[in-house]
């Protein structure tokens, strides 16, 4: 004889309902969801269209292509208007990457409620002064670097007394626009006065003491040698649909086309011959009395060969790029001064170096 049943229990039919309700909100919770996502990242929609296609915009004076700026509270601040008073205060500039914004230093939507990122955590447990620039990441790597320059050297020259140390601290793209700042920093650069003078160096450069590139493609980026490889072969086969889509794929930016060899330089990807598979690329060596500190992150498992992890790295940067083998691997072709520290975080993409724990561990021991 079958055991009663519990009467407690649902009968199928009221389960079989229940299931049936609950299918019919998934796309009700999920559009929910979306919508509350759209809003915490409203702020990374702009962003993210300038990496895209921000040269385009900013070639156009479109007013969405974003200009340059130190920010606060979501708005962009002037130099003049950051009202900076504390004496002698070391001062730690952070530059997004590739479509971000000043924010990653800050918050995320991901966080757990109340924390805070590097920023304002460095800000408050090592007593210093954390600003946050955000740039148009759609434009060329050279660009945003002597624009970077630009802005230090307006920064130091506004208020010489306030700024003591000068750290910069780089994700991505943005180690990269820091490297080619302190190139056009130290370029010779004579003015007219009468005759030509001694050129100077920039005056941001004697407060800097170091340069932290997290998740940097120092020598490239293998997804942009790989859609620059694809958009070629495409335009090679000759029919109408591969030009099509070698012409679509042709569209992205200029910031994105530099990060195949990370192009630093104006005479680099001016050159006629700036869309070869093996580009003219200036060295732009580290500068002299500065400590250099690489932050790498390694995403596959310790378990899978060593060649593909060095290769994929964390995700989008190769660990050989990342460590910059052209630049920075050999120490005896350095310059006299020049110091290179390296740091693999085990198991972290290219985002997580931005949150990891360890990451900041690091940063608040060597900044």
């Amino acid at each position: 004889m079958p055991a009663s049943s519990d009467p407690n229990q649902p009968s199928r039919f009221r389960r079989a309902l229940g299931a049936v309700g609950r299918a019919a909100l998934l796309p009700v919770r999920g559009a929910g969801y979306l919508v509350r996502s759209g809003r915490a990242h409203h702020h990374f929609f702009l962003p993210v269209l300038n990496g895209a296609l921000g040269d385009q915009l900013a070639a156009r004076y479109d007013s969405r292509a974003i200009r340059m700026s130190f920010r606060r509270g979501g708005h962009d601040v002037p130099v003049a208007e950051l009202r900076l008073s504390e004496p002698h205060q070391k001062t730690v500039v952070f530059v997004h990457g590739l479509m971000g914004d000043e924010l990653i230093w800050q918050s995320g939507f991901q966080d757990v409620p109340g924390s805070r990122r590097y920023g304002p955590r460095l800000a408050e447990e090592e007593h210093l002064r954390a600003l946050y620039l955000r740039f148009n990441s759609g434009l060329h790597l050279s660009e945003n670097g002597r624009e970077l320059s630009r802005l230090l050297t307006e920064l130091v020259e506004t208020y010489p007394d306030a700024i003591g140390e000068l750290v910069l601290v780089g994700h991505s793209m943005g180690g990269l626009i820091i490297r080619s700042a302190g190139y056009y920093g130290s370029q010779p650069a004579p003015e007219l006065a009468g005759e030509i003078q001694a050129a100077q160096p920039a005056p941001w450069l004697a407060h800097l003491r170091a340069v932290f590139l997290l998740g940097t493609p120092n020598d490239g980026s293998w997804l942009e040698q790989n859609s620059h490889l694809t958009a070629r072969l495409l335009n090679r086969i000759n029919l109408f649909p591969t030009r099509f889509l070698s012409k679509a794929l042709n569209q992205r930016s200029n910031g994105i086309k530099d990060l195949r060899y990370s192009i630093l330089v104006d005479e680099d990807w001016q050159d006629a011959h700036a869309d070869d598979l093996t580009p003219p690329r200036t060295a732009v060596p580290p500068l002299p009395g500065v400590q250099y500190h690489i932050l790498m992150g390694a995403w596959l498992r310790t378990t899978r060969p060593s060649a593909l992890r060095e290769y994929f790295g964390d995700g989008l940067v190769g660990q050989g790029s990342a460590r910059g083998h052209a630049t920075f691997g050999d120490e005896a072709a350095l310059p006299a001064g020049a110091n290179v520290r390296t740091a693999v975080f085990s198991q972290q993409h290219h985002g997580g170096l931005l949150t990891h724990p360890e990451v900041f561990q690091y940063l608040k021991t060597w900044i």
